[in-house]
């Protein structure tokens, strides 16, 4: 006995997703204890055992007798998804135990300590930045030895320009890092 090609058990998955019955419940059905299962053409290919040898003749439908079935777990949808109506508001959380949330003054800490990372982080972006700033000499830097050709130069201009807006964009994210931690 022949197994089933992967194709064929993709077609019967989609095929009993779109019809709204679980692979598992067509796979339960007394058919597929050992009865007839036809397979008929057509998009979408059929398979079903609720026909009679001679329905399945006239639809042009192939036997498929001893095939071992492979039943695929998929996801159910949703019952909110799947009426299209809006979901249902989420709960509000449950409050915490009392064991589980932070001391006080690690927590003042640990906020203390972040907000001394980020104000290193944000000495250096500024250093840097105003470096790049001087070099770019508003818009005129130096022209340097390898760049007799003229395209060259301003190739490197617009690449210290984008440079420039990328630091100040990251000195911008850092400010507002700090903005969000206690005082």
């Amino acid at each position: 006995m022949k197994p089933l090609p992967p194709r064929v058990l993709a077609s019967l998955f989609a095929l009993a997703t779109v019809a709204g019955t679980s692979v598992t419940a067509w796979a339960q059905t007394p058919a597929s204890a050992g009865g007839v299962v036809y397979r008929c053409p057509g998009p979408p290919v059929l398979y079903t055992d609720a026909l009679t040898p001679t329905e399945a003749r006239d639809r042009n439908c192939r036997t498929i007798e001893g095939a071992p079935i492979t039943i695929v777990q998929g996801n159910r949808p949703r019952a909110a998804a799947a009426t299209g109506s809006a979901p249902a508001p989420a709960a509000a959380p449950a409050p915490r135990p009392a064991e589980t949330r932070v001391d006080p003054v690690a927590q003042r800490a640990r906020d203390s300590d972040a907000r001394r990372i980020l104000s290193e982080e944000l000495r250096r972006e500024e250093e840097r930045l105003a470096a790049m700033q001087k070099e770019f000499n508003n818009g005129e830097p130096e022209r340097r030895g390898d760049e007799r050709n003229y395209q060259r130069y301003l190739d490197r201009v617009a690449e210290m320009k984008a440079a420039i807006q990328r630091k100040e964009g990251d000195v911008a994210a850092i400010k507002r890092e700090l903005t969000k931690l206690p005082p």
